[in-house]
């Protein structure tokens, strides 16, 4: 039972890191490394929501590419826009900065630059374009697409928190290092699991070699890994998934 109640904790501080969504309370609050490989199970759930307003609008009769829409404005209030500000974070600071201090100091500041706004309206502009290929060919493909990037693009977190130092030594990059090799193994078992349940074993590949570029730009940039680089890391990753499947429609 104590067991049982400590992995809900996990599942519960993960969903808090990663959503805005409820999750109760939480009466021992755990380690936010021991919370990781709930990443992916959180992903998966952002998904499910993207997936369920993007099937209800198919079936309401609204067009893919407006059902594709309203579906990833589902996961941005999910998540709150997380991991697209830390994508935005990352592409000002490492296109804006000329050493490592001044490329953190970028990326902590909350205002956007020409990068970063060039950054989201590329990501979201090519996840919405993915989403749409698929969604005219089969809404429940589309719709089982999103729960698996959902998932398989948060376990690629998991994995950079395991292999990456932190590049500060504060923040949620910090904070969140340190995952064990247990957790980041069922973590990186939940991605690939997803990916190939829905028949997208290249998407396995694209997402790794996504997430290992952006991985091995953020230790020459800045060192080691951030809380933003973990956004963005989720972002790029995810991108890489739907390019990858809109290619096999």
């Amino acid at each position: 039972m104590r067991l049982a109640r400590a992995r809900l904790s996990e599942v519960q501080l993960a969903l808090m890191m990663l959503t805005r969504l409820p999750a109760g309370q939480i009466s021992v609050l755990p380690a936010m490394g021991a919370a990781a490989w709930a990443f992916p199970l959180v992903g998966g759930l952002v998904g499910a929501l993207s997936a369920a307003v993007l099937l209800a609008g198919l079936a309401l009769g609204v067009a893919p590419t407006m059902a594709a829409g309203l579906a990833l404005l589902a996961g941005v209030l999910a998540t709150g826009g997380l991991h697209e500000d830390g994508l935005a974070d990352v592409a000002d600071g490492f296109g804006g900065g000329r050493d490592r201090a001044r490329k953190l100091e970028i990326m902590r500041d909350s205002r956007i630059g020409s990068y970063g706004a060039l950054a989201l309206v590329l990501s979201l502009g090519l996840r919405w374009q993915g989403l749409t290929i698929l969604a005219e060919q089969s809404g429940v493909a589309a719709a089982m697409a999103l729960l698996a990037l959902g998932a398989a693009s948060r376990a690629g977190v998991v994995l950079a928190l395991a292999l990456m130092p932190a590049a500060r030594s504060d923040g949620l990059g910090k904070a969140a290092a340190e995952v064990d090799g247990l957790r980041a193994g069922f973590a990186l078992a939940v991605g690939i699991g997803a990916l190939l349940a829905i028949g997208a074993p290249f998407a396995i590949l694209a997402m790794a070699v996504a997430g290992l570029a952006l991985g091995l730009l953020a230790l020459r940039q800045i060192g080691g890994q951030s809380g933003d680089v973990l956004g963005a890391l989720q972002q790029l990753s995810e991108i890489a998934g739907w390019v990858v499947l809109s290619a096999l429609v």
